[in-house]
């Protein structure tokens, strides 16, 4: 009773606000979800830390030695060469320096924790069957714990960046540790989008459709089709897991092996450079403090999994029904004979996309910026909308019907300028539709044996007919959407549903959530190249924002060795916040 009433007052799947500053446009929860992440961080360097007595001065403990018989043997090598760069004092250490006193610490486990959440709730889902989060109530339990764990791995994760950034923590060569954290969250982005692309709902339909623009653009679309959903729960649960968990492992050995970062210090002279490089680099030969590993990583997880549960029961996780043939044709009649007509016409999106569905010559919706990706990757989804969409399904069906089965004979006899002329000429008609009884009845027209086709189009479609169909036109698994989305897409009424849900737009739904749900707010960055005019007005925009994304991409990873932006750590000195103790106790 306790959940069911705070769940009203806390209703995520009402209208979702938005607040609009200058050309910036951001959801409120995805703006409550950052602005959160701030104060965490904010409080994570302010609040004061638990501090025990310092441990006295620890020094490295050398190695165990191995036995001389066993040098010449490949296996003792290996072993020597592991338990010389990571002993078990450093793998499972009990003491840490005793600059390490802040909350902001405290992150990089509570990341590793909620990962842990995400794999425990993930793997439920993946027993339970792709279906079972739509149809049972704890299976859809399960899914909203696997959405807010993921929220929260993310925001921890996030935030654990910011906080090694402000330690310039790639000092000391550790210029790896950083990058190969960096590496895991840009993999994690891919993760938790391949996860939304995997829904089968509403919100991963729009997702995936708009996505495969950007997709296609870079001509990776021949590999990488967002609108198979098979292809991505595969992606999703087998090949991207494998990148993230081989570099966070890495990444963990790496901090084991070199330690965390050591305080900023100011020197002046070329001798004390040197002579500080070489220390930021070597193992920390002052105070210590007690430090429980273990204890740290079970409290975290525990805290994280109690979070999350109450997340899950009092905010649920969005799901809204997809969109089908079917539904559209039934609610949206008029709209999906224009579309049956547009593509007869070969005037709709896809009919017109090029590659990688059809050979057409590029037009001015074929993305290039000096090569266009997308024209030399070729077809792969080979398409015929007329064919595919309208001809092909009703030609299954027509035997049976032989008023359609004269019209389509009729059709395809005529020439291919006839064909426009006739669909040219419908698409006119159509525009003043109206349906008497349900039956549309149009305005006399030259319009040849379309309106037998269109009318029958749609009674198929009505039927789900044209859905079966469509998904029925690939072989094996009928996972691959490609080709009901496409058709769903070149219609106006799936554009209408993203924008009452506010997916519509600039951020194109993968920064957004349906109702008030925060969706992904660290895409901002991608998203935030669509929200400047002149890169939005661009036939090129896709290619703009992947390029821009990307180069900043390179820019995290490589901020270890750029100068000037490896340096605004020192002169922005959030750092002494950081370390505050052990500057005060120094000084």
């Amino acid at each position: 009773m306790i959940s069911a009433a705070v769940g009203a007052l806390v209703n995520l799947s009402a209208k979702q606000h938005f607040i609009h500053w200058s050309i910036f446009t951001v959801s409120l929860a995805n703006l409550i979800i950052i602005l959160v992440m701030i104060v965490i961080f904010g409080l994570a360097i302010l609040l004061p830390f638990p501090r025990p007595r310092p441990a006295p001065q620890v020094l490295e403990p050398a190695p165990e030695r191995p036995l001389k018989s066993d040098n010449g043997m490949w296996t003792a090598k290996v072993r020597n060469f592991f338990v010389r760069i990571l002993p078990p004092h450093k793998l499972l250490p009990d003491q840490q320096p005793a600059y390490v006193a802040s909350w902001i610490y405290v992150f990089g486990v509570a990341t590793l924790a909620a990962l842990g959440v995400v794999v425990l709730s993930g793997i439920v889902l993946a027993i339970g069957g792709v279906n079972w989060w739509h149809e049972s109530n704890l299976g859809h339990f399960v899914n909203s714990m696997h959405l807010w764990s993921v929220e929260l791995f993310m925001a921890f994760m996030v935030i654990h960046l910011w906080g090694k950034f402000w330690m310039a923590a790639w000092r000391g060569k550790r210029a790896l540790t950083w990058m190969t954290g960096a590496a895991a969250f840009t993999v994690s982005i891919l993760e938790a989008f391949t996860g939304y692309l995997s829904q089968q709902n509403f919100d991963s339909q729009w997702i995936s459709t708009n996505a495969k623009d950007a997709i296609n653009a870079t001509g990776i679309g021949s590999v990488f089709n967002t609108m198979n959903f098979g292809q991505m729960l595969t992606w999703h649960i087998v090949l991207v897991p494998l990148i993230l968990f081989t570099l966070v492992g890495v990444h963990i050995i790496l901090v084991r092996v070199r330690g965390v970062t050591h305080p900023i210090q100011k020197v002046h002279t070329k001798e004390q450079k040197r002579a500080l490089k070489a220390a930021e680099a070597a193992p920390w030969r002052g105070a210590t403090r007690r430090y429980d590993i273990i204890k740290e990583g079970a409290i975290a997880t525990l805290v994280v999994f109690l979070l999350v549960f109450a997340l899950a029961s009092l905010l649920s996780s969005p799901d809204e029904p997809p969109v089908t043939i079917a539904t559209w044709a039934k609610l949206a009649p008029a709209d999906f004979m224009a579309t049956t007509a547009s593509e007869l016409a070969g005037t709709s999106e896809t009919a017109t996309y090029g590659p990688p569905y059809s050979r057409h010559t590029p037009t001015d919706d074929t993305q290039r910026i000096i090569v266009s990706w997308q024209l030399l990757a070729g077809v792969d989804q080979p398409i015929n909308a007329a064919k595919t969409f309208v001809l092909k399904p009703l030609s299954s069906v027509s035997p049976g019907n032989p008023k359609l089965q004269k019209a389509l004979l009729r059709y395809k006899a005529a020439s291919s300028s006839q064909q426009k002329v006739w669909s040219t000429n419908y698409l006119t008609a159509v525009k003043h539709v109206k349906f008497i009884n349900g039956q549309p009845k149009l305005p006399k027209a030259n319009d040849g044996p379309v309106p037998v086709i269109v009318s029958n189009e749609l009674v198929l479609a009505k039927s789900g007919a044209i859905d079966a169909s469509l998904l029925s036109q690939q072989p094996f698994y009928g996972t691959n959407y490609t080709k009901p989305l496409l058709f769903i897409e070149d219609g106006n009424y799936f554009s209408s549903i993203a924008k009452s849900e506010h997916l519509y737009g600039t951020q194109w739904g993968v920064m957004n959530e349906t109702g008030s749900y925060p969706g992904q707010p660290w895409l901002w960055l991608y998203t935030l190249w669509y929200q400047i005019p002149s890169f939005a007005a661009s036939v090129n925009v896709d290619l703009i924002a992947i390029y821009l994304t990307g180069a900043a991409t390179l820019l995290l990873l490589l901020v270890p060795f750029i100068p000037g932006l490896r340096d605004i750590p020192k002169l922005i000195p959030i750092h002494r916040l950081i370390w505050r103790y052990w500057y005060r106790n120094r000084a």
